[in-house]
C-alpha cells in the first residue's frame, strides 16, 4: 500500500463534516461550524460546498465575520457548468477565494461553473469570479475507507489552492505573519502569480491556473499595499476579455459597465481617499466619458470598483483604440504599533476599441429590467423537462445564460446594447429592435404608453419571447423549504404573462396560459416547442402561426408529466404584425434561446425575425398568405390570465410599489425626456454591507467632475444628479436651498452607521 503525502503535509487540519446522506445541509449547521473556526483561531477554511442563494444573509454576514477575523475562506465556485451565471455562494463572495477547474490539459472542466456574479443584476453587472482555477479532474485522493479513487470536482480543486494557500503561509515568518497574512494579501498573490490559460475568458478561468512559484515569490517581498482584480480590461484580448472584446464601444450607446474589485492588503477596513480618476495616454481618450460607483467603505479585505463607459457624442465617427489607466487612492487606519494611515494608489489599465456608431438597423436593445430571478424570489425554470432545479437563477443576462445568444448575434453583425432602467429611459430612434425575452416583473403605466408611441411614431420594432405561465401548474410546484421552515410558491410563471398582456394590449395582441410542447417543422426546420404558451389574441391583418402540441396544462399530477393518452390541439404560437411605423412579432416560448436548458435553438427564426423588425424585409415562408388574418382571433379579456392575489409581488418587482426612475445604466442625457416626467436620480442594488460613492464624470485630464456621495442605507441607494448644466445657472438657486440642504447634511451625519438588514433563506448543495 501506497502512502502519499497531501500538498501541505504539516499543518493541523480539521475535518467538520455539515452535510448528511441526502446531500443536504442548513444553514445554521454552517453557523456553528463558522463560529468554531472563529473561536479556534483557525487560519486557513476549505469550504467544498455552496448553493445559489447570495442572499441568505445569516450564513453571508457569517463568511464576513470570518474573514474579517483574518481567516482566509478558500471555496468551490460550483458544478453546474459549463453554464454560465451559475457561480455559488461563498466562492462568489468578493472576501472569498473561489476556485474553478481544469483538467489536466489545461481546459476548464465542463462542469466548472462560469461567472459572471448576478448579485448586481438588473441595473449593474457582475464581478469577475472565480478567482482563479486549479487541477479538479479525475486527481487522485482518499477514499471514505482505504486506499485511493479518482475525483473531480471544484470541490477537488478547492482544496487543492488550500494546500497551496498553507504552503504560501508557511514562508513567512510566524512573527511577520500576523502583519502581511490576511484574506486579500493571499488573493494578491495567488490572482497576480496565476498563469493565464489560452482559450478561455475571464468569467470562466479567473486569473488563470494557481501557480505556486510566482505567488510565492510575490509573497516574500508582499508589502501590504491595495490593488485591483482584474488589472486590466483590454478590448484587443480576445477571447480572454469575452464579453468586452466582441463589441466596441462607440457614441450613443447604452453605458457599458466594466465591475473590478478592490483587494486591500492593508487592512480589514479601507476607504477610498479620492475619487477615481481617468488618465488617457493620448488626446483620442478625452472622448470617453466614464461614471464611476465604487465601495465607500472597504470591507472586509475587499469593495468593488465600477466603470460605466460611453463615447461622448463628439466621438460619433472616430475609428480607433483609447488607451490609459484608472487610478483610485485607498487608505486603512494605521496598523498595531504605526502612527500614520496606510495608503496606496491603486492601477486599473484600460484598452478599449471604439468604432462609428453603427446604423439603427443594427442595433438592439436588451430588456434587463423586467427581468426577475431567484434570490430572493422563487422565480421557477422555464422548461417542465428540466426535473433536477425547480429554480431560475442564472441571471437571464446576455453574458449568462444567454451568452450563446449574445454571440451569435454578433456574428450576425448586430450591436446589443442592455437596459436595465424603465422602457421610459431609452431613445426609440437610435434603435431597430426592442428584445423581451423572458420576462418576469410588472410594466408601468408610462411605460406601456411610450412603447406604443416608439412603435406606431417612431418606427421601433419589438420582438416578444414569451414562456409559459399557468396558476394552476404554479400551485402545483409548492414546496416547503426545511431551512426557513416556510412553504413556497412560484410568485409568477415563467413569464409574467398578465404584464406582458397589458403591454401589447394596445396592439391587440395577448397570450394564454397553455403549457404547450412539442416538435413543428417551419421553413424546412425541425423545432422544439418547450413549455410555451399559446396566443389568445391577434389583430386582423397580421400573420399568425399554428401548430399542433400537447397542453401539459391539463395534467393532473404535480409535475405536470404528459400523459400517454393526451391529444394534441393546433395552438397559435407566433405572430407577426405591422403597426404604424414599427413591426412587432410575438413568439410564445424562451427555451430555444436560453442556453440553461435549450435542446434545440431557434437563432435561425430570432434572425428571421430581426430581419422583419428592424429592417422590415419579410421572409416569405413567414408572411405567406396561408397565415394571413383575416378575422381577428379575440378572447373576451376575462378569459386571459390572471395575476395571483395570494402572492405580495412588490417584495420581488423593481416596478410594483416602486418610484419610476432611471437607472444609472441608462443614457444621462434622455432623462427626463419624452414628456414622462422622469426624476433625474438614481436608485442602485448593490453589493450588502458596501457603502457606494456614484461619481457621474466627464473626465479629461485637465477637467473633472467629481459627484457628491453619501452613506446609503442598506441594499439602495440614492444619487445626486450629476448632469452637466451651464455653471450661470447655479446663481438663480434660491438660498433657502442651501439652508435646506446644510440641514440635510447635518441629519445624514446623524444617521451614518445605520443599517437595515433583510432575511433570506439558503439551500446549500454539496459538490
Amino acid at each position: 500500500m501506497w502512502e502519499r503525502q497531501g500538498i501541505a503535509s504539516t499543518p493541523l487540519i480539521l475535518i467538520s463534516s455539515i452535510s448528511y446522506l441526502l446531500q443536504v445541509s442548513y444553514t445554521s449547521w454552517f453557523l456553528d461550524a463558522f463560529n468554531y473556526a472563529i473561536a479556534t483561531n483557525m487560519d486557513v477554511l476549505n469550504l467544498s460546498i455552496g448553493g445559489p442563494d447570495y442572499l441568505d444573509l445569516p450564513f453571508v454576514e457569517k463568511v464576513w465575520e470570518l474573514t474579517a477575523n483574518n481567516i482566509i475562506m478558500v471555496s468551490a465556485i460550483g458544478n453546474d457548468g459549463p453554464l454560465y451565471g451559475t457561480l455559488n455562494n461563498p466562492a462568489d463572495q468578493s472576501d472569498v477565494i473561489g476556485v474553478g477547474a481544469i483538467d489536466y490539459s489545461d481546459h476548464v472542466a465542463s462542469f466548472s461553473s462560469r461567472g459572471m456574479s448576478t448579485w448586481e443584476i438588473p441595473h449593474g453587472y457582475g464581478r469577475v469570479k472565480p478567482d482563479l482555477v486549479a487541477y479538479g479532474s479525475e486527481i487522485m485522493g482518499s477514499k471514505i475507507s482505504t486506499g485511493c479513487k479518482r475525483l473531480s470536482g471544484t470541490s477537488v480543486a478547492s482544496p487543492v489552492v488550500a494546500g497551496i494557500v498553507c504552503l504560501l503561509v508557511s514562508i513567512v515568518p510566524e512573527n511577520k505573519r500576523k502583519g502581511i497574512l490576511n484574506p486579500a494579501s493571499i488573493k494578491q498573490a495567488l490572482v497576480e502569480g496565476a498563469t493565464k490559460l489560452s482559450g478561455p475568458n475571464l468569467y470562466e478561468q479567473g486569473a488563470g491556473r494557481v501557480n505556486l512559484l510566482e505567488s510565492y515569490e510575490i509573497l516574500k517581498s508582499y508589502k501590504p499595499r491595495a490593488s485591483i482584480f482584474p488589472s486590466v480590461l483590454d478590448y484587443t484580448d480576445c477571447p480572454y476579455s469575452w464579453p468586452f472584446c466582441r463589441q466596441p464601444l462607440y457614441a450613443g450607446a447604452m453605458p457599458v459597465i466594466f465591475n473590478a474589485t478592490i483587494l486591500n492588503g492593508m487592512g480589514v477596513i479601507g476607504y477610498v481617499e479620492s475619487p477615481p480618476t481617468w488618465h488617457p495616454s493620448n488626446h483620442e481618450g478625452n472622448l470617453l466619458s466614464i461614471r464611476f460607483t465604487y465601495s465607500g467603505v472597504i470591507w472586509p479585505w475587499s469593495g468593488y470598483l465600477a466603470l460605466h463607459m460611453q463615447i461622448k457624442e463628439e466621438g460619433a465617427q472616430f475609428s480607433g483604440e483609447i488607451e490609459g489607466n484608472i487610478t483610485v487612492k485607498i487608505y486603512s487606519p494605521p496598523a498595531v504599533g504605526e502612527k500614520s494611515r496606510r495608503s496606496n494608489t491603486c492601477v486599473l489599465h484600460l484598452k478599449l476599441q471604439v468604432i462609428p456608431t453603427p446604423p439603427r438597423s443594427v442595433r438592439i436593445l436588451w430588456d434587463q429590467f423586467h427581468s426577475i430571478k431567484y434570490p430572493p424570489g422563487y422565480i421557477p425554470i422555464d422548461s417542465f423537462d428540466v426535473r433536477n432545479n425547480l429554480l431560475d437563477w442564472h441571471g437571464d443576462h446576455l453574458h449568462t445564460n444567454f451568452h450563446s445568444l449574445f454571440d451569435m448575434l454578433r456574428d450576425a453583425g448586430y450591436y446589443i446594447e442592455t437596459l436595465g432602467s424603465p422602457l421610459t429611459c431609452f431613445d426609440a430612434n437610435q434603435y431597430g429592435t426592442l428584445l423581451l425575452v423572458d420576462l418576469e416583473d410588472e410594466y408601468f403605466p408610462e411605460e406601456i404608453k411610450k412603447l406604443r408611441d416608439d412603435v406606431t411614431n417612431s418606427g421601433l420594432g419589438v420582438a416578444v419571447f414569451a414562456d409559459w405561465y399557468n396558476v394552476d401548474a404554479m400551485v402545483k410546484m409548492r414546496y416547503f423549504d426545511g431551512n426557513t421552515h416556510s412553504w413556497w410558491t412560484p410568485v409568477t410563471g415563467g413569464a409574467n404573462i398578465p404584464a406582458l398582456n397589458d403591454l401589447l394590449a394596445t396592439f391587440g395582441i395577448a397570450f394564454g396560459d397553455k403549457i404547450l410542447n412539442g416538435d413543428f417543422v417551419l421553413s424546412s426546420k425541425q423545432n422544439l416547442y418547450a413549455s410555451g404558451t399559446d396566443i389568445l389574441k391577434f389583430p386582423r391583418g397580421g400573420y399568425l402561426h399554428s401548430f399542433p402540441f400537447l397542453d401539459r396544462s391539463q395534467c393532473t399530477d404535480t409535475q405536470n408529466v404528459v400523459s400517454p393518452g393526451m391529444s394534441k390541439i393546433d395552438s397559435p404560437i407566433l405572430g407577426l404584425l405591422e403597426v404604424g411605423g414599427g413591426r412587432i412579432a410575438v413568439y410564445g416560448d424562451s427555451n430555444c434561446l436560453d442556453s440553461s436548458h435549450m435542446v434545440a435553438d431557434c437563432y435561425w427564426l430570432l434572425k428571421k425575425i430581426l430581419d422583419f423588425t428592424s429592417r422590415n424585409e419579410k421572409d416569405p415562408v413567414l408572411f405567406s398568405h396561408s397565415v394571413r388574418q383575416n378575422t381577428p382571433l379575440y378572447v373576451d379579456n376575462n378569459k386571459l390570465p390572471s395575476r395571483r392575489t395570494d402572492v405580495n409581488f412588490s417584495m420581488y418587482s423593481s416596478v410594483v410599489g416602486k418610484e419610476l426612475i432611471c437607472e444609472r445604466d441608462s443614457r444621462f442625457e434622455v432623462w427626463g425626456t419624452k414628456d414622462y416626467n422622469l426624476p433625474a436620480r438614481e436608485k442602485n442594488r448593490r453589493l450588502p454591507a458596501y457603502l457606494v460613492n456614484d461619481l457621474g464624470m466627464l473626465i479629461s485630464n485637465s477637467a473633472q467632475k467629481n459627484g457628491d456621495s453619501f452613506e446609503n442605507k442598506y441594499w439602495s441607494s440614492f444619487y445626486n444628479d450629476d448632469i452637466d448644466m451651464p455653471l450661470a445657472s447655479h446663481w438663480f438657486v434660491p438660498a433657502i436651498v442651501a439652508i435646506i440642504g446644510l440641514m440635510l447634511l447635518f441629519w445624514r451625519m446623524q444617521q451614518r452607521g445605520r443599517r437595515r438588514r433583510r432575511s433570506s433563506s439558503g439551500r446549500f448543495t454539496n459538490f
